[in-house]
């Protein structure tokens, strides 16, 4: 089973412009500053590094926040 803090400080490392401590599972990982499709990228590859889960276009698509994320891996991993 995945942690939720541990997901979304996972997260912040990976984002170099994103300060520590400042997203939550209700952030929208969209307005993180200087959001691209590169952070979409990757957004798949530490998901699949970390959780052994893979994501795809439409489970991006589909989600909104970081909590929406962790949701989606946390199905993927039953």
């Amino acid at each position: 089973m995945i942690n939720i803090e541990e997901f979304t400080k996972g997260l912040e490392v990976e984002f170099e412009d994103v300060e520590p401590g400042t997203l939550n599972p209700d952030t929208n990982f969209r307005n993180i500053k200087g959001w691209s499709s590169m952070h979409a990228l990757i957004i798949i590859a530490y998901i699949d590094a970390n959780y052994n889960a893979l994501l795809n276009g439409a489970d991006l698509k589909s989600a909104q926040t970081i909590g929406d994320l962790y949701k989606i891996t946390e199905e993927k991993l039953k």
